[in-house]
């Protein structure tokens, strides 16, 4: 017997343009999804969100690891995959995904590093943040 996180975790693996039609079957109407570029709520932004991401990053997979439940809380670790500039971008993060009684998603928040898996790779701003990064460092 597979629950909510589960069915959730295949679509995410499976997320494509194609099976972004589908993201109702998974979210509630007015589900909010958080990142850190977004903080949205609905379907539609939902959508936009990810629309977005796919017109931006080619090749993208979704790994999910590991997945804790607690409730109607789920942890979830995974791995993006993706080429950004024509460059192979990979990066591990976690989402706090909460599902509603009927087993949809009411809110999905992501973390993940922006900060070193994003902006670090920019021209300039990218090699002062690595810079900064590595004089607050503990060595």
């Amino acid at each position: 017997m597979t629950g909510p996180q589960d069915r959730y975790r295949r679509y995410l693996e499976t997320l494509s343009p194609q099976t972004l039609v589908s993201i109702g079957d998974f979210v509630t109407q007015d589900v909010r999804f958080k990142d850190p570029f977004n903080d949205v709520r609905g379907i539609d932004a939902m959508q936009r969100v990810f629309r977005h991401m796919f017109e931006n990053v080619d090749d993208i997979r979704f790994n999910v690891g590991n997945i804790a439940m607690d409730g109607q809380v789920c942890l979830m670790n995974w791995c993006f995959e993706g080429r950004l500039g024509g460059k192979a971008w990979s990066f591990n993060g976690a989402s706090v995904v909460t599902f509603n009684p009927d087993g949809l998603v009411a809110e999905h928040i992501d973390h993940w590093d922006a900060g070193r898996d994003f902006y670090e790779r920019l021209p300039i701003i990218g090699w002062l943040l690595a810079w900064v990064r590595g004089r607050l460092s503990v060595r």
